[in-house]
């Protein structure tokens, strides 16, 4: 796979560093873990669902955070005394850290760890100043002053 050196664009572009940093996190897209198996839904128009299958984890062994466009989920297992031979080990259950880059203005509203699976509940909560609104055209009625002055 080609690697393209994106520090030009740091240099001469104000306000787009995200934007770059967007590209090269999408570049590394295929050294992210696929340990644990997750999904993500949406739920409605504005909810999504992240799930994350954390089969050996207690609740006190994951921690979640949300940073600003971050949502970060780490797994640390706690070392257990007693020495254990396996003959086949199937389930992984070993330490992770999985980076969810978040769209603006989407927030997490809670989370839920029940047999297994850890529930990440978002939403998407737009400011009404971001939001579309319809402007009026307004009739003949209205005509400015230079449109009189020119007539």
């Amino acid at each position: 796979m080609r690697t393209f050196d994106l520090a030009p664009l740091y240099r001469s572009a104000i306000g787009f560093d995200r934007l770059a940093h967007l590209l090269n996190e999408a570049q590394r897209a295929d050294s992210q873990p696929s340990y644990p198996p997750y999904n993500i839904e949406l739920v409605s128009e504005d909810k999504y669902r992240i799930v994350m299958a954390l089969a050996g984890f207690k609740r006190n062994e994951i921690d979640i955070v949300a940073e600003r466009d971050t949502l970060h989920v780490t797994g640390r297992k706690e070392k257990e005394g007693v020495e254990r031979t396996f003959l086949h080990r199937g389930i992984a259950a070993r330490d992770f850290e999985q980076r969810f880059q978040l769209a603006n203005h989407v927030k997490v509203t809670g989370a839920a760890f029940d047999d297994g699976m850890l529930t990440i509940e978002l939403v998407r909560e737009v400011p009404e100043a971001f939001k579309p609104r319809k402007i009026v055209i307004d009739g003949g009625a209205n005509v400015s002053a230079l449109e009189r002055q020119a007539a």
